[in-house]
C-alpha cells in the first residue's frame, strides 16, 4: 500500500482521517459530494483516501484529499488461500498504523475493509451495517431505494455534520484539457459529438451488438453525428467488432480515443462531447460528473441507487431483470432460469430518448442553384419512433438535473 503525498509532512495535531473507497470508477465518482462535506466537516484534517485498482484517478485533482493511497491485492495474493490473505492484510494494516489515523470512513460495505481499519488500530470506524457490524464503532442502516451518493453522505449525517447541497464536482487538470482538445479538433467540425459506452465488465448489463450498430449508423447519417468510444483495453476488442459491423461511410465517423486518451484524462474529453450513452458503468458517471447529459441502459442494477448524479439523464430498464418473486420461485424449483439480460430493451426506445436529450442539428444541407447558395433544412427522420413505444415491461425514467 502507498501514495505519493500531496502535503508536506502534517503536524501531528492535526486530525488523520482514513477514507476507504470500492474500486469500481462510479462508486468513487459517487463518493464526490461525501468527501466534499467531509472537509467542510474537518477543515483541518489530513484526508487520505484509500483504494483498489484504477479508480483513484478519477480523484487525482480532487481537492479535497490530501493523498490517495493504493490498496493492493493482486490476484496472485487472493490463490495464496485464506493465510496469504490475512498475511497481505496485516502487512498493509501496519503500514497504515504507523500513519496514525484517528478516525475511518468505511465507503466500501466489506469485513475486508473493515478487517483493515481494525487492524490498522483507528479507534473510530463508521460505516454500513452488515457482515463488517461487529468490527465498527458506529453501524449506519442502508435504507433501500436510496440513491448512493446519499448513502454515502448518510455516514456524515449519522455523526451531526451538515450537508450542502450535494452537488457533482469534477477537476480538470489544464494539461489533460489541452492534450484532449487536440485529439478532438482533428474531428470534423460542426456536428454533435456522442460518447458511447456500450460495455462493463458484467455481461449481464449488455445490450445486443444489433441494438449498438443500429444506433451508430442512426447517429451518423439521420442526427449528423460524430461517435466517439473511450475505455480499457478489454473494451476496444469491443470497439472493434463493433465498427467492423459498419459500412465504411459510417465508420468514417467513429472514433475510437481508448488507446489515446488515459483514464485521468476521460473527464477532459467528456466535457468537449455532447452527449452520452452507455450501459451502467462508470463512463457514464464520468461523462455525468462534467454535467455531460446521459442516457443509460440499465440490467440487474437499480437506477434508483445508481443513476447518474446532478445532470439531465434518462433511465431505461427492462423488467426482465426484475422478475417476479413467482419467477423466482419457479426457476429455484428447476422450471427455467431468472433472466438477466437488457437485451429486450427496444432500440427505438433508446433512439427516442437520445433525440429527446440530443441538440437539433440540420438534417439536410442542399444547395440552391438557382441562387447559388446553401440551405439547411430539418427533416422528419423515418428511423426514429414519434414516442417511446409502450414496451411490455420497459420502465423510463427520466431525471432532471438536481
Amino acid at each position: 500500500m502507498s501514495g505519493p503525498a500531496c502535503h508536506a509532512d502534517a503536524p501531528t495535531s492535526r486530525e488523520r482521517i482514513l477514507v476507504v473507497c470500492t474500486r469500481y470508477i462510479g462508486d468513487t465518482l459517487l463518493a464526490v459530494p461525501f468527501l466534499r462535506n467531509l472537509r467542510r466537516a474537518h477543515p483541518d484534517a489530513v484526508i487520505d483516501v484509500c483504494a483498489e485498482g484504477g479508480a483513484r484517478a478519477v480523484l487525482a485533482t480532487c481537492p479535497y484529499v490530501d493523498e490517495l493511497l493504493a490498496w493492493t491485492r493482486p490476484p496472485r495474493q487472493r490463490r495464496r488461500g485464506l493465510a496469504g490473505a490475512i498475511s497481505a492484510l496485516a502487512a498493509e494494516a501496519a503500514w497504515l498504523r504507523s500513519r496514525r489515523y484517528t478516525r475511518a470512513y468505511l465507503l466500501k460495505p466489506s469485513l475486508s475493509a473493515a478487517a483493515l481499519a481494525t487492524l490498522a488500530g483507528i479507534p473510530r470506524r463508521i460505516g454500513f451495517s452488515g457482515e463488517s457490524s461487529p468490527l465498527l464503532t458506529r453501524r449506519v442502516r442502508h435504507r433501500p431505494g436510496r440513491h448512493q451518493v446519499e448513502t454515502y453522505l448518510d455516514l456524515l449525517r449519522a455523526e451531526g455534520h451538515a450537508i450542502d447541497d450535494g452537488r457533482n464536482e469534477h477537476w480538470i487538470a489544464p494539461g489533460a484539457a489541452r492534450r484532449v482538445r487536440s485529439l478532438v479538433e482533428r474531428m470534423p467540425a460542426g456536428r454533435p459529438r456522442v460518447l458511447l459506452a456500450p460495455r462493463s465488465t458484467d455481461v449481464k448489463k449488455h445490450w445486443h451488438p444489433d441494438h449498438w450498430r443500429r444506433l451508430v449508423e442512426w447517429l451518423v447519417r439521420h442526427r449528423g453525428c460524430e461517435v466517439v468510444f473511450c475505455g480499457g483495453p478489454a473494451d476496444v476488442i469491443d470497439h472493434e467488432t463493433l465498427r467492423e459491423s459498419l459500412d465504411r461511410e459510417v465508420d468514417a465517423h467513429v472514433h475510437d480515443l481508448s488507446e489515446a486518451v488515459p483514464l485521468a484524462d476521460v473527464a477532459a474529453l467528456a466535457a468537449c462531447l455532447d452527449l452520452c450513452i452507455g450501459v451502467d458503468t462508470g463512463l457514464v458517471h464520468v461523462a455525468a460528473s462534467v454535467g455531460m447529459p446521459v442516457v443509460v441502459l440499465y440490467g440487474p442494477t437499480d437506477p434508483r441507487r445508481w443513476a447518474p448524479w446532478g445532470t439531465r439523464s434518462t433511465a431505461l430498464r427492462s423488467a426482465a431483470v426484475r422478475p417476479t418473486i413467482g419467477a423466482r420461485l419457479r426457476a429455484a424449483a428447476g422450471a427455467g432460469p431468472v433472466r438477466e439480460s437488457l437485451h429486450d430493451i427496444p432500440y427505438d426506445a433508446v433512439a427516442a430518448s437520445v433525440a429527446a436529450l440530443l441538440p437539433v442539428w440540420p438534417a439536410v444541407r442542399s444547395l440552391d442553384l438557382t441562387r447559388g447558395s446553401f440551405r439547411y433544412e430539418v427533416v422528419a427522420d423515418p428511423a426514429l419512433p414519434a414516442a417511446v413505444p409502450s414496451a411490455v415491461g420497459l420502465s423510463v425514467d427520466a431525471v432532471a438535473a438536481d
